[in-house]
């Protein structure tokens, strides 16, 4: 039986403001899902809360990436807890924050002395570097600095570029189609799969072809990423930057349950809700109750479909 455990990684650094003084709720999200009995749902009993430094706008000068001296800091705190839980055979489940979080997490998995794979579910693809970014924030250059592109101070944290081989990478869901935009991550080694092709290949296809690539590489397990706003706009509008259509929770389980299940799998983080979107909590709600259910038979030792 696996052991699970809940990180609470509550950042906003790599966001831009939502509006002039008003800072990114993305921080809120570990607070609402434990409202909603997030880890009593799913049966995970270790929870642990790594603190965040205070948002600011500051753009750092040297990398041109917004709070890049604290995301660099805050990436090695989270690492540091990442690292321990995978070293002791404990899937973490992160819950974010923005999607800067994955930073932390893809230097955590290269600090434990492994090679991993990432499968990355995203409305965008985060394949993007500071010249092409229009805010500045490290959350949209995600996929980009943990596969060794951009600046050392946050793609080479310990010398240890990359976190994770780009020809270990799936990024999956993206439907932020201009060619400029796709041409960036096209262009790389990356296996990207936009929400189109998603829906012609079909689900169960990528996902045994991702798992399978896995096994054939010789990795030590995989690592998924989450940002909601993989999720149709319609059942989750509370992001920073809606898209028309996505996923729905039939697909994202559909995706979740088999890597969830699978013998590679090492841990997840979950970002981009923000819970000051949703004042009534519903869709908050909705989502805690269905990726609980997702997360529960894994938890719990059950067989998945």
């Amino acid at each position: 039986m696996r052991h699970f455990m809940i990180i609470e990684a509550p950042s906003n650094l790599g966001l831009k403001e939502l509006r002039p003084g008003v800072e990114p709720g993305v921080k809120f999200l570990p607070d609402a899902l434990r409202r909603h009995g997030f880890a009593r749902e799913t049966g995970i009993s270790q929870v642990i809360n790594v603190p965040a430094p205070p948002y600011t706008m500051d753009i750092d000068p040297e990398s041109q990436i917004r709070n890049a001296d604290g995301i660099n800091s805050y990436s090695q705190l989270l690492a540091e807890k990442v690292c321990e839980a995978v070293k002791k055979d404990i899937i973490p489940i992160v819950i974010g924050g923005d999607c800067s979080i994955l930073i932390g997490t893809a230097l955590g998995l290269r600090c434990t002395g492994g090679h991993y794979g990432l499968f990355a579910m995203d409305g965008h693809h985060d394949y993007m570097l500071p010249a092409h970014s229009g805010t500045a924030g490290a959350a949209g250059m995600g996929l980009a600095i943990v596969s060794g592109n951009g600046h050392p101070k946050l793609s080479d944290i310990h010398e240890l570029c990359p976190y994770i081989e780009e020809e270990h990478i799936y990024a999956y869901g993206n439907r932020e189609l201009a060619p400029a935009y796709v041409q960036l991550i096209t262009d790389s080694q990356v296996t990207y799969h936009d929400l189109p092709a998603i829906r012609e290949k079909g689900i169960h296809t990528i996902t045994t072809e991702f798992l399978t690539m896995i096994g054939h590489s010789g990795l030590d397990g995989f690592w998924i990423h989450l940002d909601v706003d993989i999720l149709d706009n319609n059942i989750m509008p509370c992001v920073d930057s809606p898209e028309e259509g996505g996923l729905s929770y039939m697909e994202l389980e559909d995706t979740l349950a088999p890597l969830i299940a699978s013998g590679y799998f090492r841990g997840m983080h979950v970002t981009i809700l923000d819970p000051t979107m949703d004042p009534d909590d519903r869709y908050t709600r909705t989502f805690s109750d269905q990726l609980a259910g997702i997360l529960r038979p894994a938890v719990k030792g059950l067989t998945v479909r």
